[in-house]
């Protein structure tokens, strides 16, 4: 009987799965490293933002634009930086896409409704400062520009219902309410309780820069109901 032959072993690699998992590993590196460009380069729309440069912030939001077309902030944050160069009509296009892509962006609404203050639209104000509430009603900031369009449209009970609920939701803003708030009482005639509220405000607003800013003109709505000769 001659020699048994031993089995050949029969090796068998996976390469299609080592190649998928490879690609796969290789995608989420470029995916993480395109993310971090991106965040960065929101920074950066931020750093350019605060220092007033808006046209070099809008240059940075349209790449990211065209690198993630459907990132309703970044649409919604070029919009505002429209809004601040005085070109409503193209932040008012870009409120519009950032609703399109996210139709719950409560901040989008927010910023619509501001534009549409700029132009005179003050009913289209007031509609789409209460859908950015409806969606998150803890944005402070639509609650006192929705109770400013209520001022301007004078209808101060309104305005001051919308000023006591920011008092109640939280203390991040106070300056600016009770600045407001006593404005309100002072075009309504309640003269005791707008110094009240601007010597609040006044209080609050001691520290920070744009606080101090805010600051005069609540000096100065104070100055012109204690002797109104002075204008607004």
């Amino acid at each position: 009987m001659g020699p048994q032959l031993r089995p050949r072993l029969r090796i068998i690699v996976p390469w299609r799965s080592i190649l998928m998992r490879w690609d796969q590993e290789e995608r989420q590196t470029v995916t993480h490293e395109a993310d971090e460009v991106a965040r960065q380069c929101r920074a950066l729309v931020l750093e350019h933002a605060n220092q007033g440069n808006y046209g070099e912030a809008i240059a940075l939001l349209d790449h990211l634009i065209a690198e993630y077309p459907n990132s309703a902030m970044d649409y919604n944050n070029r919009g505002l930086m429209y809004f601040r160069l005085g070109e409503y009509e193209q932040a008012d296009r870009d409120y519009g896409q950032a609703i399109a892509l996210d139709a719950r962006l409560d901040s989008a609404y927010n910023n619509r409704a501001n534009c549409a203050v700029a132009q005179g639209k003050l009913g289209e104000a007031i509609a789409d400062y209460q859908i950015a509430l409806d969606f998150n009603p803890g944005n402070l900031h639509a609650w006192i520009n929705q109770g400013i369009t209520y001022r301007d449209l004078g209808l101060y009970d309104l305005a001051i219902e919308n000023f006591d609920l920011v008092l109640v939701l939280g203390s991040r803003l106070k300056g600016r309410v009770y600045g407001e708030r006593g404005r309100t009482y002072h075009l309504r005639g309640d003269w005791n309780l707008a110094i009240a509220d601007y010597q609040r405000a006044m209080d609050y607003l001691a520290n920070g820069l744009s606080a101090r800013r805010y600051g005069k003109q609540v000096e100065r709505w104070r100055d012109q109901l204690l002797n109104p000769t002075l204008t607004a």
